[in-house]
Parts: C-alpha cells; structure tokens; sequence
C-alpha cells in the first residue's frame, strides 16, 4: 500500500523543469518581439478569423474586456507562458460567443422554453461543493454541466449531439494542467468528463471572478464590485439554453462560490432556483482556498505574493458572504436555501442529499441511493494526495478572517452550525 501524497500550499513556487526552461527562454527573446500581445480590438479580429462569423450579438459590451485586458497588461505580471495561455482563452472566450450567436439565429427555438429547474450549490470554496455538485449529478433525471461544456458551450464543427470536438480539446486541457501543476488537482480536480462550475459561463461575458482568482489584477477585481452584473447572468441563462437544446435533462446542477455575491441575479435570470449553502468553519475554509489561488496564479505568474492575494480574497469573501446574507434574509428568500455543514456531508452524505430532495417535495428511491453510493466511491476524499495548508503561509491572522466575516459567523451561530460541529 502506497502512502497518500502530501501537496503542501508552498509547492506553487515549484514548476517542472520544462516549465521554468521555456519562460526563461521565451522571454530573453521578448527584445526580437516574440512577446504575446494583448490588445481587444486584435483579440475580437483574431476570434472572428478564426471561427469565420463576425456578430458578437446586440447585447456583448466590450468593457469588461477591455478593462481586464489593461489590469492584465498593467498590473499581472504575466510570464510568457501566462500570456499565451490568457491570449488563446480569452480568443476562445469570444469564439464561443461568435459561434452561440450563430446558432441563436440559426435556431431560435433554442430561446423560446425556459430553464430547467436549478439546483445551484453557493458554498463558500472548499467548503464541499464540489463533492455535493458529484453526488446531486450522479441522478438520471440531473442536468450537470460538464467540464467540457463550461469550456465550450457552444457546438464546435457541428458536434451539438456528441460534443466530440470539444471534449477531445478540454481532455487536452486536463493534461496540460496537470503537467504544469499536478498538485493543482489535490485542491481541485479538474476532469474533463466530470461537472464543472458554471461561472465559466459567466466569463464569455468577461463578468466574473476567475480572473482575480487567477491573476493579479486589482483595478479590474475592484471595478467589477461597483457594476451591475445582469449582462452576464442574462447571456449565462441563454448558454444554459443553448446546452439543454443539445443534452436536454430535468433538473440543473450548478455551483460556483462566486454566486454568493450575486444570489440576488441567479434568482432574478435562473428561474426556479433551490440554492444549497455548504458551510465550514471559515478558518479552515479560507486558507484552504488561499492556497489554491496560489497554485492557480502560479500558471500565470512568477511573481505571486501569497500575502497579497490573501488580503484581498479574505476581505472579498466576506463582502461576499454579507451580500449572501442580504439577499436571504430579505423578504421570504429564506425558504429557498438548503444549509449543508462541511462535516455532516463527509461524514453523512446521505442525509445531506435527503434533506436536499426533502426541501423541493422530492424521495430518493433505492436506485438512485445506489447511484449516489457509486458516486461518492469513484470521487474519494484525497483521490489527487493530500492538501496540506496553514494560516501562516499567507501572512494573516485568525482575528483578521473573524473580523471579514463576522456577520456569517454570527449567522451560523443562528443556525446552531458552530465551529466545533464542522
């Protein structure tokens, strides 16, 4: 029997020899003029070559990425690699949109039913949502979104049925990823034929918090808590649309931590929504995740300052958590949650999914109490090795999450989810 393999939250700094060889090498080459070039207007025209369609759609606004685009250039830092791989996904990002405008206009019955009913998990990041969102999909009747589809909701090269295209291309990006950083996969595995989170649907509108979750850019991060974000929950149910025309099911299964800002916009544009809030104590949750934004900004940078990603992160959850709160305890929006504790739902999953079917009127039948069993044996805690974190590593102090999130912790004091119960 081998041991588990320890991931600590250092190992970001650590890139495969081949990694760190082609940067350096790339980037003495930048006075030739081989360094990659952001720029929107050139991005939009190289997107538009490359798909052959040129109508973004009556509703695309071109700030976003024009702001993300200066953050990027100005404030990243982004080594050669980075570059390249932030130009191709964001070319992608606006392919993807050419072609749903396509097929918008092709087919407008795509537009015309509504969504399916949404199950959408909103816990803060680790705090099991990604476990959960494998179990609720392991249903027949459940719609997940897959991984190759949040990369790629739009059919490439007419595979709308089979998805073959695109999931041979987001196969490829799971091998990448783990050649670049195979640690990446014990904080969050990313399989290509597994649920993915649906705020990739969020970023072909250029709204979202991957990039801050990726890349150092503040003036971008802190522009986008000021704006309305509608334009892109607006086009994010249209994509949902677009994949239910193509794979239809019953019941959505959505997550995404980042939803717990915008709870408010996922009820407005989602439709019949039952949100599940996973809870952990912060302390364990929050440095957990600090470490992942490290390995994560890693990909892209060379010069990542844990201390300063985790000031910034530790002070947005819990902007976060209070907009959550907001949007709950207003009106009857209650009555639309489902709270998970972390530790009840690694210790007992099944009453946990009960609780969760109960809550919309639902049973779980025998069969799919199998389907469930099946699911949480084939995605083992630690499938990828053991992460290994600590509150020091990032240059904060237990006081200062207690102080960001003071109102959730009073709120879960309400809900008699304490600390020691996780």
């Amino acid at each position: 029997m081998t041991s588990e393999k320890i991931i600590p939250s250092s190992a970001f700094k650590k890139k495969p020899v081949w990694f760190n060889l082609i940067n350096r090498t790339w980037k003495s080459t930048y006075g030739l003029g081989t360094e990659v070039k952001l720029d929107k207007d050139a991005l939009i025209r190289s997107a538009k070559n490359i798909c052959g369609l040129s109508d973004l759609g009556s509703d695309f606004w071109d700030e976003p990425l024009d702001r993300l685009i200066h953050s990027i250039n100005t404030e990243a830092n982004l080594h050669p690699i980075g570059r390249f791989i932030t130009k191709k996904r964001l070319e992608n990002l606006l392919c993807v949109r050419l072609r749903a405008e396509d097929y918008f206009k092709k087919h407008p019955e795509i537009l015309e039913p509504p969504l399916y009913p949404v199950t959408m998990i909103v816990g803060l990041q680790r705090t099991g949502t990604t476990k959960l969102q494998r179990l609720l999909s392991a249903d027949p009747d459940a719609r997940p979104l897959m991984s190759w589809e949040a990369l790629n909701p739009a059919p490439v090269k007419g595979d709308e049925h089979t998805g073959k295209e695109r999931i041979r291309f987001a196969k490829m990006s799971e091998q990448a990823l783990k050649y670049m950083s195979p640690g990446f996969f014990a904080i969050h595995p990313v399989e290509h034929l597994a649920p993915e989170e649906d705020i990739m649907l969020l970023d072909v509108s250029f709204l979202s918090t991957t990039a801050e979750a990726t890349m150092h850019v503040p003036a971008y991060a802190a522009w986008l808590e000021t704006i309305d974000q509608s334009v892109a929950y607006a086009y994010g149910a249209k994509l949902l649309r677009l994949l239910q025309w193509q794979r239809p099911g019953h019941r959505w299964v959505l997550k995404s931590p980042h939803h717990l800002e915008f709870t408010d916009l996922v009820y407005k544009h989602y439709g019949d929504v039952q949100f599940v809030w996973t809870h952990r104590d912060v302390h364990n949750a929050i440095p957990s995740f600090l470490s992942m934004v490290a390995y994560a900004r890693g990909l892209f940078s060379d010069q990542v300052d844990p201390h300063d990603s985790a000031a910034h992160w530790v002070r947005k959850i819990g902007h976060m958590l209070d907009r959550a709160l907001a949007f709950r305890q207003s009106d009857t929006h209650d009555q639309l949650f489902v709270d998970v504790p972390y530790q009840e739902l690694i210790s007992d999953s099944s009453s946990v999914l009960l609780k969760i079917y109960q809550q919309r009127g639902e049973t779980i039948h025998a069969d799919l109490q199998k389907s469930f069993a099946y699911a949480e044996q084939k995605n083992p805690h630690g499938k990828y090795g053991k992460h290994q974190y600590q509150l020091s590593d990032f240059g904060i102090t237990p006081d200062f999450i207690k102080e960001q999130t003071k109102g959730y912790q009073a709120f879960l004091n309400k809900l008699n989810i304490s600390n020691e119960q996780q």
